[in-house]
């Protein structure tokens, strides 16, 4: 029963991964792309590594114990780290001045559609 549980936990982390790569792909401006990255990617994280600690955990030796606190301590680092780096990376965005994306169509661009 655990190793179905940790199979799910890791099937579900790996579902989040490719929603995440869609979310970089199909978003239209970087301030969405990096909300897609940091979510998807820290959610995923954790429910794969929580995913091996069970898979792990299923014969309890020492050896096994410790291995599954190393994979906490992981799970403690990605869950402060990866939060952080992302708003670091979308304030330095903002700091450079990247503009959201718009629907509003400028001028320029409607003038454009119409010469093609």
């Amino acid at each position: 029963m655990i190793n179905y549980l940790a199979a799910a936990l890791m099937i579900i982390g790996l579902f989040f991964f490719f929603a995440t790569t869609i979310g970089l792909l199909r978003f239209p401006d970087f301030y969405t792309r990096m909300h897609a990255a940091g979510k998807g990617d820290t959610l995923s994280s954790l429910l794969i590594l929580l995913g091996l600690i069970l898979y792990n955990l299923h014969h309890i030796t020492a050896g096994n114990i410790l291995v599954a606190f190393k994979i906490i301590l992981i799970l403690a680092f990605i869950f402060l780290a990866s939060p952080t780096a992302t708003h670091a990376i979308i304030d330095a965005g903002y700091e450079s001045e990247i503009k959201p994306w718009s629907k509003k169509i400028s001028r320029e661009d409607e003038e454009d559609d119409l010469a093609v």
